[in-house]
């Protein structure tokens, strides 16, 4: 069965930084664009960054862009978000997600077929 396994969560003081990775289990996933999505108490789940199968190009969403940046280490089979100077706002679930088509990079949320569990992050003020 495949699995996304995201870790790296937890309290952080506004300002602050923090580093979420993804590891999947059970394939890799190294045709495909990653993405993070997250998901606030009583919100809907929102498009955070997407990165290309070979990592070249990217996506942010504007609330992120500058602070946030997603990377991946195709030989490591592992996607990060390195958070920067986060924000209250930036408290949500994070997830996750593979994209349904190789070699196919979008931020649209259907796109996306397989998914973590998501780690909780917690900004401070």
């Amino acid at each position: 069965q495949v699995q996304l396994v995201e870790s790296g969560g937890g309290l952080v003081q506004a300002g602050g930084s923090l580093r979420l990775s993804c590891a999947p289990s059970g394939r890799t996933f190294s045709n495909r664009a990653m993405g993070w999505f997250r998901q606030a108490p009583g919100k809907e789940r929102e498009f955070v960054a997407a990165i290309s199968w070979s990592g070249d190009s990217s996506l942010y969403a504007d609330s992120v862009k500058g602070r946030l940046t997603i990377s991946r280490d195709n030989a490591k089979n592992t996607v990060y978000l390195q958070m920067n100077n986060v924000k209250p706002e930036d408290t949500a679930v994070y997830y996750c997600a593979a994209h349904g088509t190789p070699y196919t990079l979008s931020r649209f949320t259907p796109s996306y077929d397989y998914w973590g569990q998501g780690t909780q992050v917690t900004v401070s003020s």
